[in-house]
C-alpha cells in the first residue's frame, strides 16, 4: 500500500534502504525491511515527523516489541479519544435536534473534552515522547477537573503571557524585568494543567516552543516573529537552564 514514489524518497532520507539492488536497478526488500517499513507506518499514523522516526529507529537501543506494544497503547488511547468525541457530537447533535437537554455544565465538560482531543491529535505524539504518557495523562485531568472559574482564570493567564511577551520584546532583552515576568507568568499559566512547577520540564517546553514548527508559529503569529525564541530565552534565564 505504499507509493514507489514514497518508497523511492525514504530511500534518498536512508529512512528505509532496500536490502539490495537488482542489475536492472530495481529495489528489492526482505523482511526486515518489511518489518522496519511496518514501525515506520505506525509512527506515521501517530503523527511523528519522519525525522524523529528515522532517529527513534535507527537508535542501538531500538527495541522492536517495546515499540509495538507502545504503539498498541496510543492506538488504544486514540481510539478512546474518538470514542469520547463521537459520543459528545451525537450528544450534541441529539440536544440541537431537540431530543435531550444539557446542563451549561455538561456543555462545558464536552467543550474541555474536545480541547483535549483536539490537542492530543495535533501535538500528541511529540509531547508524550519528550515527557511520558503519565504527565500528560495528569495534565488532560487537570483541566478536566478544572472549574468555569479556574478555566477563565487559566485563559486570561494565557492572555497576559501574550501581552506580556509583546512589551517584553520591545526591551529587546530576556533578562529584562518585563521578560522574566512574562517567564513567570508562563509558570502560573502551566500550573494549572501541571498542579506542580518542574523547572527542567519548563526549560524543556521552552525549547520545544522553538524545534517545533507548530508551537513556533502559534508564539510568533499571536505576537510577532521571534516571539517563541525571545520566550524560550526568557523562560531558560528564569529557570536557571541556561545551557
Amino acid at each position: 500500500g505504499i507509493s514507489p514514489r514514497t518508497i523511492r524518497y525514504y530511500d534518498e532520507i536512508d529512512l528505509l534502504k532496500p536490502a539490495r539492488v537488482s542489475a536492472s536497478g530495481y529495489r528489492l526488500y526482505g523482511q526486515a525491511e518489511v518489518d522496519r517499513l511496518q514501525q515506520i507506518l505506525f509512527y506515521r499514523a501517530l503523527g511523528v515527523e519522519l525525522k524523529k522516526i528515522k532517529r527513534l529507529i535507527s537508535a542501538p537501543s531500538f527495541d522492536e516489541l517495546a515499540a509495538l506494544k507502545e504503539h498498541r497503547t496510543k492506538l488504544l488511547a486514540k481510539r478512546r479519544q474518538v470514542d469520547l468525541l463521537i459520543a459528545n457530537v451525537e450528544k450534541t447533535i441529539a440536544l440541537k435536534e431537540g431530543k435531550i437537554t444539557m446542563s451549561d455544565q455538561e456543555k462545558f465538560a464536552a467543550f474541555k473534552q474536545n480541547m483535549i482531543t483536539e490537542n492530543e491529535e495535533k501535538y500528541g505524539a511529540e509531547i508524550r515522547a519528550e515527557y511520558g504518557d503519565k504527565t500528560i495523562d495528569q495534565a488532560n485531568a487537570a483541566l478536566k477537573n478544572m472549574t468555569a472559574e479556574q478555566y477563565a482564570q487559566w485563559q486570561q493567564l494565557g492572555k497576559e503571557v501574550l501581552e506580556t511577551l509583546k512589551m517584553a520584546m520591545a526591551t529587546g532583552e530576556p533578562a529584562s524585568p518585563l521578560a522574566q515576568k512574562t517567564a513567570d507568568l508562563h509558570r502560573q499559566w502551566l500550573n494549572y494543567a501541571w498542579g506542580h512547577y518542574d523547572k527542567a520540564a519548563h526549560a524543556g517546553l521552552a525549547r520545544m516552543y522553538v524545534a517545533d514548527p507548530r508551537f513556533t508559529a502559534y508564539y510568533d503569529d499571536q505576537v510577532q516573529p521571534g516571539a517563541a525564541e525571545f520566550l524560550r530565552d526568557a523562560i531558560l534565564i528564569y529557570t536557571g537552564v541556561n545551557q
